[in-house]
């Protein structure tokens, strides 16, 4: 029976995957050590496969004396880490500390455990495509695993912290550590402060969609579950001291998502809105996952279009639990909408 210690878990990509190694593996036992901090949710995990034991532990992996107690406690073979303060508008008008508390130190934590922790096989670090920078619109430049990195957030710097720790551990002393990076994932359970969820539950209540800046800003989308099919190839079968991109080329801009959730909902134009641009605002990302694809023979199963409109009817069906938690969220503390 694998043992995998997810720290994170309760979390929008860690829920996605913990319900999909369920369900793939049956027997399997999982250990989700999860702080439940705002955006995280412990009833996702419900109906879990029958063999499946399913641990939970709220726990902070700032904090080395409770990690460790846990860690030690069911000595895991796999160790996958979700646990991060994601949203860049926080980053930016929050507390900058709580992104360097849980995504440089709390990962140096997991580093020293897995450092001493002769039981481990292998350790994922979650990262960001954000780490690299930003692109321009013009030229189809894609951003490889050899390409520099150029954070432009206080977000993306501390992610990319953590991947040079990650790196650090591995050339020093061979922990088996592998490093994967995504483009925007999108899909069922993510807290509604991101854009589609937060999109789709304003446009259900007939609320102004608000962009920043002129909405022209691009990402390559993936599809959460075909972002958790990368993720455990490269947990079971990465190479240590790898980094595998996982980016499905879908690039669609801001303004092409809300316009499509516009005619989805039968909303005219002036439901659009538009507000000043954050701080830092990276222009366009886009991966080149051309070495996830060779290496360990990944491909995402999910077109766009097919995909986006799935989780558009998961959000917008009953209970609406995540449309009442978006009523007093905002695109940043000091913008409000309407």
């Amino acid at each position: 029976m694998k043992t995998i210690f997810i720290t994170g878990g309760a979390g929008f990509i860690g829920s996605n995957f913990i319900r999909h190694i369920s369900a793939k593996y049956g027997k399997i036992k999982i250990i989700n050590f999860d702080k439940l901090t705002y955006a995280g949710l412990s009833k996702k995990f419900e109906n879990l496969g029958p063999k499946t034991k399913y641990y939970f532990i709220r726990g902070d992996i700032a904090d080395m004396a409770r990690l460790k107690s846990a860690f030690l406690k069911y000595k895991p073979q796999y160790v996958i880490n979700f646990a991060a303060e994601t949203h860049v508008d926080r980053s930016i008008h929050g507390n900058i500390r709580d992104f360097v508390r849980t995504n440089v130190e709390g990962v140096f934590n997991i580093l020293k455990l897995v450092k001493t922790s002769p039981f481990v096989k292998k350790f994922l670090q979650i990262s960001t495509d954000e780490v690299y920078g930003a692109l321009s619109l013009a030229g189809g430049k894609k951003f490889n695993e050899k390409s520099p990195l150029l954070p432009n957030s206080p977000y993306a710097a501390s992610k990319a912290g953590a991947d040079m720790l990650c790196r650090s551990f591995f050339s020093t002393w061979g922990i088996p550590v592998v490093v994967s990076r995504s483009s925007n994932n999108y899909g069922p359970f993510q807290y509604p402060e991101k854009l589609i969820p937060y999109f789709v539950s304003r446009a259900l209540r007939k609320k102004t969609l608000p962009l920043y800046g002129d909405g022209k800003n691009v990402r390559d989308w993936v599809y959460v579950l075909d972002n958790c099919r990368a993720l455990e190839l490269c947990l079971f079968k990465g190479r240590p001291g790898e980094i595998y991109n996982v980016g499905a080329g879908e690039e669609k801009s801001n303004l092409e998502i809300a316009g499509t959730l516009l005619r989805h909902f039968n909303l005219d134009p002036s439901f659009l809105s538009f507000v000043d641009d954050r701080p830092g605002h990276d222009r366009r990302y886009a991966l080149d996952s051309s070495k996830i694809r060779r290496e360990l023979g990944w491909r995402p199963r999910h077109s766009f279009d097919e995909a986006f409109a799935a989780t558009v009817a998961w959000y917008a069906s009953p209970p609406n639990y995540w449309i009442s938690r978006t009523e007093n969220i905002s695109l940043n503390s000091h913008i409000k909408t309407s």
